[in-house]
């Protein structure tokens, strides 16, 4: 059952890790790692904020085993909607949840035949939507993964591995602020937030504010068409409000929609589909 906790409650059951242990799991060291993330990049996007904003808190459990931390701010002064979420999730998932999770590996024993794939997976995931258009959208996901073989699951596949990701995704290319989230990357596992922090306050005008909804809307088709980890807790019978919590509150579809040729607006589009190396 879902219920709102407040901020100084306990993690739940399935979060806590055993601390001390001379011989502490992976999965242990792992969900004590999500939790100490979320709360330092909670704290940090409440002090960008202001205001003494404060993330709503939602601790949730999943029916098929496991459960979750959601915590959400949204239509702050800086932040249309920021989502820090944490999740321990267990059980079995059909082979194409598998193929979601790995699409590079196969089924061992026969793809579509092979029996339900028992599954561990914890991880902290973040989706940051900026008022202004001249902050980008920023997300990571990181994850642990493990899957095992019980004597009624034949051909599941004994694996584990490390998953996920950060991106930058933003409206209006800024070059400072794109090498800087590149740069970082390579030399921290987490990001600083200053791309943020340094344009929340740039002017803009209602032409800006349409280009970035337009932009928001390619956002959710990729969330909703192509992202494996949407695809992931779908079909795993994952909490469909925890999953959707990465779509900004406002977005906007306008049919074939083509900036003008050497505006910002089409430099953006060239970018995107003509990367360059940053760094």
């Amino acid at each position: 059952m879902e219920r709102e906790t407040p901020e100084a409650a306990a993690p739940a059951t399935f979060l806590r890790g055993e601390e001390g242990a001379s011989t502490e799991s992976t999965r242990a060291r792992f969900k004590r790692m999500i939790r100490r993330v979320q709360a330092e990049v909670c704290a940090a996007l409440e002090a960008i904020e202001g205001g003494g904003a404060r993330f709503r808190e939602d601790a949730w459990t999943r029916p098929g085993g496991g459960g979750g931390i959601s915590r959400v701010l949204q239509s702050g002064s800086v932040f249309e909607k920021a989502a820090v979420n944490v999740s321990v999730v267990y059980g079995v998932m059909p082979p194409e949840a598998y193929r979601a999770a790995r699409p590079e590996a196969a089924v061992a024993g026969g793809g579509e035949k092979a029996g339900p794939v028992p599954f561990f997976a914890a991880g902290v995931s973040s989706v940051i939507h900026p008022i202004n258009p001249f902050a980008p959208t920023m997300h990571f996901n990181y994850r642990y993964f493990e899957t095992g073989a019980d004597e009624d699951a034949p051909g599941a596949p004994r694996q584990w591995w490390f998953g996920g990701g950060t991106d930058l995704t933003p409206s209006y290319i800024i070059e400072e602020d794109v090498k800087h989230f590149h740069s970082g990357v390579q030399t921290q596992f987490f990001l600083r937030t200053s791309p943020l922090e340094c344009r929340k306050d740039t002017p803009f005008t209602e032409e800006h504010k349409e280009w970035q909804q337009i932009r928001r809307g390619r956002y959710v088709e990729f969330n909703l068409v192509y992202d494996q980890g949407t695809t992931f807790g779908l079909k795993t019978g994952g909490r469909i409000e925890s999953i959707l919590v990465s779509l900004p509150l406002t977005a906007q579809w306008e049919y074939d929609h083509k900036p003008d040729v050497g505006t910002e607006e089409w430099k953006l589009l060239d970018t995107c589909i003509n990367p360059k190396e940053w760094i």
